[in-house]
């Protein structure tokens, strides 16, 4: 048994080291991708000197990119593993479930009528999920909670949202531009206080959730084992909950929807890791990053000079691939 622990550590472990050879690769690549392209040494020297003005361009529209995509991509990523962790459901993910819609619906008006206060979109959009969180929780509920029946009402909440953010963007004039961002998740636009932004907030949600990654694994008992152990269950869902919703609103907040994201990662994860959130989630952060950061770059080169929000590329390349993973799980085929 120790002999086969030891195997399952070292696929980890490569696991790991392999991803972030990947993720390191495709920075890179997404550095260099468009009409000004730089080396190595370039990079280098313009991340420790100041002057250059090639790397200064680069840094000033590109870098903020490509940083708010790994970190919502990260952010998403996670808040879905959690939620599947919280909810025993394979299917529950933020977006599913209604709270990145009620997220990016509040985000959406504070961006569109009071752009001034732009700064607390995060905070009222956590607000707003928590919300959402709430209200699929209690509509679901009917002599305990079915997977199915919390699936379906998230559905219906996150359309209702999804229909309201569309009426706020055809209504919000000047601020068209931003407040479709939100809508369409495009991050071409993205600065430095956007990086800023989802840092303040993804940094404490992201911490925490490696620190309950534990408790987590304590949630695919019984109720009745976990009370055995001296845990109360509800309140340790709750907090969890809570991360959940901070990571998905946040990301929501600044880049709008993502679909799949949340829910794509963990089943690659626990393919690739398997089912420990000890290993789970931090896997789960470095592979979302790689994931949206690849959409994103995918959507800016594939036809160029015109560019396709990363959101539609999961869209497009998620169904398809959650769908092959759906058949070839034999763990969600045995159940």
């Amino acid at each position: 048994m120790s002999k086969e622990n030891n195997i399952k550590n070292i696929k980890r472990t490569a696991a790991f080291i392999v991803l972030a050879i990947a993720l390191f690769v495709l920075f890179i690549a997404s550095v260099n991708l468009g009409s000004i392209k730089m080396d190595m040494n370039t990079i280098v020297e313009g991340i420790f000197r100041k002057g250059n003005e090639k790397f200064d361009t680069v840094y000033d529209l590109r870098f903020p990119r490509i940083i708010v995509a790994l970190l919502a991509g990260a952010g998403m990523a996670v808040s879905g593993t959690l939620f599947q962790a919280v909810l025993k459901n394979p299917l529950a993910d933020p977006g599913l479930i209604g709270v990145s819609s009620a997220s990016a619906f509040v985000a959406i008006f504070i961006t569109a009528f009071f752009p001034l206060y732009y700064n607390y979109v995060p905070i009222m959009s956590f607000a707003a999920g928590i919300f959402a969180f709430a209200l699929v929780y209690s509509l679901s509920w009917k002599h305990g909670l079915s997977p199915l029946r919390i699936l379906l009402v998230g559905i219906a909440v996150q359309a209702v949202f999804t229909g309201l953010s569309s009426s706020l963007n055809a209504m919000s004039g000047a601020s068209q531009s931003s407040a479709a961002a939100i809508v369409n998740s495009n991050i071409s636009m993205k600065t430095w206080k956007d990086v800023n932004l989802l840092l303040i907030y993804l940094t404490p949600g992201l911490i925490l959730s490696i620190f309950f990654s534990g408790s987590c694994n304590i949630l695919a008992f019984q109720d009745k084992t976990i009370r055995g152990l001296g845990i109360n269950a509800n309140k340790l869902r709750f907090y969890i909950s809570l991360i959940a919703v901070l990571l998905a609103s946040s990301v929501s907040a600044v880049v709008g929807v993502i679909s799949f994201i949340g829910l794509l990662v963990p089943h690659i994860g626990r393919l690739i890791v398997g089912n420990t959130h000890k290993a789970l989630i931090p896997f789960s952060m470095m592979l979302g990053a790689f994931i949206f950061l690849l959409a994103d770059t995918v959507g800016r080169m594939i036809v160029y000079p015109y560019e396709i929000s990363p959101s539609i590329i999961m869209s497009l390349i998620g169904g398809p691939v959650f769908i092959i993973l759906l058949r070839r799980s034999e763990s969600l085929n045995a159940k």
